[in-house]
């Protein structure tokens, strides 16, 4: 698809307030967008903004989980964001697919680098949000994606573009220790997601190992496990993301709309 494609919804108004489900897409300007990493590659992404030519209060640039394991810019949590909070926070939504990485939006030039060659295109999302004079840029990792954002977001030259990061569900597998103190190093906020029963670290041990980072704020979600299924859990991680990055908006979100809105297909697969 070309940069200029813009994803197709068909929005109809029912009159009627209606409950927002998984499938609910709300109003908001999308297009297809391409990044170029540094190396050469083309990724394929997806920008969604307040809709009406809106200035976003904030842009959340999204790394998805890990995708050898079906991660991808569609898994489920950023999907709801980008069809959410651009029309009810006021916040744009940045959903690529790292390199080799495929969904129905296309596939991402390259191959899976382990976390390595990946610093290129959270390098290149930045870049990009920068370069279309975006404001008030925020990271947020899920699952792999946190190790992106541990490794290469407290250096330069993402460092200085950024306000901060929010990790959903952090393995702490690529990033270890020395990555923590260059994030504490940088004085960059970070707010850790950490569900009750993720299957790699649990919030008791997430909150030993981000002691290093003074600034960390570690929130332990009961009940949640690594994949934040169900609609209660997304919508929860929705809500502690623009606490961080709105906090002059109320949360817990509006779960019912009134007004133009559309349902989206089922992605082929989801995560």
């Amino acid at each position: 698809m070309a940069s200029s494609d813009t994803p197709e919804y068909t929005f109809t108004t029912s009159g009627a307030e209606i409950e927002i489900r998984a499938s609910t897409v709300l109003p908001a300007d999308r297009r297809n967008i391409e990044l170029r990493t540094a190396d050469g590659l083309t990724l394929v992404g997806e920008y969604a903004a307040p809709a009406g030519g809106r200035a976003p209060k904030a842009t959340l640039v999204t790394l998805h989980p890990l995708p050898t394991h079906g991660g991808f810019m569609d898994s489920h949590v950023y999907r709801k964001a980008s069809f959410r909070l651009p029309a009810l926070a006021d916040i744009a939504v940045l959903r690529f697919n790292t390199r080799g990485t495929c969904s129905p939006r296309g596939c991402s030039d390259g191959a899976f680098d382990g976390g390595d060659g990946e610093r290129l295109d959270l390098q290149a999302a930045v870049d990009w949000a920068v370069a279309e004079g975006l404001h008030h840029i925020w990271l947020v990792g899920w699952s792999f994606g946190t190790e992106l954002c541990l490794k290469y977001g407290a250096q330069d030259p993402v460092a200085e573009l950024i306000e901060g990061a929010i990790l959903l569900s952090p393995p702490l597998h690529r990033a270890g220790d020395a990555d923590l103190d260059t994030w504490a190093a940088s004085g960059l906020p970070l707010k850790v997601l950490v569900p009750e029963f993720d299957d790699y670290l649990v919030p008791e041990d997430a909150a030993v190992r981000f002691a290093r980072v003074p600034q960390a704020d570690v929130t332990g979600i009961d009940g949640a496990k690594h994949l934040w299924v169900g609609e209660k859990y997304a919508a929860r991680a929705l809500d502690e993301i623009v606490a961080v990055v709105r906090p002059d908006v109320a949360v817990p979100l509006p779960a019912r709309w009134t007004g133009p809105a559309a349902v989206a297909p089922s992605p082929v697969t989801s995560r």
